[in-house]
C-alpha cells in the first residue's frame, strides 16, 4: 500500500491531476474503441459466413433481430411463420453479440445432434447462465470432461435403478391424488394442473435423488421454493440482454435474489452429498455390491461410481450433478405431465381409450399400482404421451456450437463458433415433416405408420451423443402418472378464473407452461372406472 502511495505522489509531482485523468480517460477510451471494432468486424464476418442462409427482415444490418426472440404465444406463432416461410433454416442475429442458425426440419438438425461430443460445445446464449447454479455438470461440460462423465452417471440411468424409482412414481402420485380428492370435496373440481403437478415431481425427485421425504406436496419447503425461484429468475435474465453481462447483473436487484435463493439449493444439496460421503467411508467396500445399488438414490449411485483409473468424482462434481438432476428433472416433467393430460382432457375418445387399456391392465389385482413391468404394456397410452411430447415439448429448443465448421445440406455451411439452435417446436411443427401438424393424433405413432420413422423428426429428448440422459426416467414416471390419473379421474377441460374459457395459451419459458395456468375439471371415478 505504501508503494502505491508512493507511486501516485510522485505522479503527482510531475503532472497535474487533470492530466492524469486525461491519460486515463484516453486509455479507456482506446479499449472501448478496440473493442467495439472486434465486436463489428466479428459481426461482419459471421454475417458473410451465414450468408448461405435465409435471413428473416430484421430491424437493420447492426442491431439485426434484436428484441424479436419472444417467450410468448407470439414468440411460438412466429416460429410457425419462419417454418411455413424457410421450410428448414434461417439465419438470426442478436445484435453484433449473437450469430445463429435456427434449424426446424430433421435433415438439417440430425447431421448437428449426431456429431461427436468432442467437438459439441453448449453455447453461452443458453447455458453459460446456468453455470452458477449448475457448475461444471453433464448438461454443461464438454469434450473429454463430459465423456467422463456420461460414462460415470449412465449406470445411475440404468433399467435395474429405474425400477426401484417406480414404487416412489406410484407413491408421489397417490399423495397428489389424495390432494385433488380434499379439493373435490371442498368443491374445488377445477384445478389449475402445473402447480400441483410440480410439487409432486418435485417430490418424487426429492426421494429418487436425496431419499427426501420432504412432504413438499402438502407443506412449504424453503428448498423447493428457491429452486421455483431459480428458474424465474433465469427466464427474466435471458429476456434483458444487458443481464447476460454478470458485471451487470450481479449488481441488479435479480441478481441479488439469484444470489440468495442459491445459496440455499447449494446449502441443501451440500449437506446431504457431505453427510453421504462421510457415511460411505464408515462401510465397507463389500457393501458397495450391484444389489445395494439397486436400492440406493442417485446421490448413492454417483459416489460409489469410479472411472477406468479408478477415480470418483469429487464433491463439487457430484454437487454439480445432483443439481442439474433437480433442475432438468422436475420442471420438464411436470410440464409434459400436464400437456398430456390437457390433450386426453381435451379429446374425450382418446382418453377413454387409455383408461380402457389402464383397467385392462390392472384387472384382477388387488390394489392400484403402476409396476415396472407394466410400463411396455401401454401401447396406446404411450402413443398419447408421445404425441403431446411432439405437439406440447416441454423444452422448445437446444442449443449448440462447434469447434469446426458443420456441413449441412444445400452446400450451407455453420462456421466455427455460431450458435445453432435447433428448434424443437419448429420441427415438431413442420408441415413438410408432419401432415396437420397442430392436429393431436396419437396415431402418428402407430408400427405401422412411417410419419415418425426419422430418428430426427421426433426429438422431445434431443437426440445423439448429448441427448437427454434421463429420458427414461421421466417416460417411465410420465406413464406411471397418467395411468394412475385416468384410472382415478375424468379429465375435462377447465376454465381459468382470471382470463375465462379462451383459448389456452402457451408460454415456452424453461420449459413449455400456459399464461394464467393449465386448468382442468377433475371428476372422481367409482372403482369401476364410471
Amino acid at each position: 500500500m505504501s508503494v502505491l502511495q508512493g507511486a501516485l505522489s510522485l505522479l503527482l509531482g510531475y503532472y497535474s491531476p487533470a492530466y492524469i485523468l486525461a491519460v486515463i480517460g484516453a486509455g479507456l477510451g482506446a479499449i472501448v474503441v478496440i473493442w467495439t471494432t472486434n465486436l463489428l468486424v466479428r459481426h461482419a464476418w459471421y454475417t458473410h459466413k451465414l450468408s448461405c442462409f435465409s435471413n428473416p427482415p430484421s430491424h437493420s444490418w447492426l442491431v439485426g433481430h434484436l428484441g424479436q426472440l419472444k417467450s410468448t404465444e407470439e414468440g411460438l406463432l412466429q416460429v410457425d411463420e419462419l417454418v411455413k416461410t424457410y421450410k428448414h433454416s434461417c439465419s438470426w442475429f442478436l445484435g453484433p453479440f449473437y450469430h445463429l442458425v435456427r434449424i426446424f426440419h430433421p435433415d438439417f438438425a440430425k447431421p448437428l445432434l449426431m456429431a461427436p461430443g468432442r467437438i459439441t460445445v453448449k453455447d453461452e446464449f443458453s447455458y453459460e447462465h446456468l453455470r452458477p447454479w449448475l457448475g461444471e455438470s453433464l448438461l454443461i461440460s464438454k469434450g473429454d470432461e463430459w465423456s467422463r462423465k456420461r460414462r460415470l452417471l449412465t449406470p445411475a440411468f440404468h433399467f435395474d435403478i429405474l425400477k426401484t424409482y417406480v414404487v416412489t412414481f406410484n407413491a408421489s402420485t397417490n399423495t397428489m391424488h389424495e390432494k385433488w380428492q380434499r379439493m373435490i370435496l371442498n368443491g374445488k373440481n377445477n384445478i389449475e394442473m402445473f402447480n400441483v403437478v410440480t410439487l409432486m415431481t418435485l417430490d418424487s425427485l426429492l426421494k429418487c435423488a436425496f431419499s427426501c421425504n420432504s412432504n413438499c406436496q402438502e407443506s412449504t419447503s424453503e428448498y423447493v421454493t428457491a429452486i421455483e425461484e431459480l428458474g424465474n429468475l433465469l427466464v427474466e435474465r435471458r429476456l434483458k440482454i444487458f443481464h447476460h453481462w454478470d458485471w451487470i447483473y450481479w449488481k441488479s436487484e435479480q441478481g441479488k435474489r439469484f444470489k440468495k435463493a442459491l445459496s440455499i439449493v447449494h446449502g441443501y444439496t451440500r449437506e446431504v452429498v457431505q453427510r453421504r460421503r462421510a457415511l460411505i467411508r464408515q462401510q465397507t467396500p463389500g457393501q458397495f455390491s450391484m444389489a445395494a445399488n439397486r436400492r440406493r438414490d442417485f446421490v448413492d449411485i454417483i459416489l460409489s461410481a469410479e472411472d477406468e483409473d479408478g477415480q470418483g468424482l469429487s464433491d463439487e462434481e457430484i454437487l454439480a450433478e445432483a443439481n442439474t438432476f433437480m433442475f432438468a428433472g422436475h420442471d420438464t416433467t411436470a410440464s409434459a405431465i400436464c400437456w398430456t393430460l390437457y390433450n386426453l382432457a381435451r379429446h374425450s375418445h382418446y382418453q377413454e381409450r387409455c383408461r380402457d387399456e389402464v383397467m385392462e391392465l390392472i384387472k384382477g389385482r388387488d390394489g392400484e399400482e403402476i409396476k415396472w413391468e407394466d410400463l411396455t404394456s401401454l401401447p396406446f397410452t404411450t402413443m398419447c404421451i408421445k404425441e403431446s411430447l411432439r405437439l406440447h415439448s416441454p423444452v422448445q429448443a437446444v442449443s449448440r456450437k462447434y469447434t469446426q465448421d458443420m456441413a449441412l445440406p444445400g452446400n450451407r455451411t455453420v462456421p466455427k463458433g455460431a450458435i445453432c439452435l435447433v428448434s424443437i417446436y419448429g420441427t415438431h411443427h413442420n408441415p413438410h415433416v408432419w401432415s396437420n401438424p397442430q392436429v393431436f393424433d396419437p396415431m402418428r405413432f402407430d408400427s405401422s405408420n412411417n410419419e415418425a420413422k426419422s430418428s430426427s423428426a421426433f426429438i422431445p429428448f434431443s437426440a445423439g451423443p448429448r441427448n437427454c440422459i434421463g429420458q427414461k426416467f421421466a417416460l417411465a414416471e410420465l406413464k406411471v402418472v397418467v395411468a394412475l390419473t385416468l384410472l382415478r379421474f375424468r379429465l375435462r377441460a377447465g376454465v381459468n378464473p382470471e382470463g375465462g374459457a379462451g383459448a389456452v395459451r402457451r408460454l415456452p419459458q424453461l420449459v413449455l407452461r400456459a399464461e394464467g395456468g393449465l386448468w382442468l375439471q377433475v371428476e372422481p371415478l367409482d372403482p369401476k372406472g364410471k
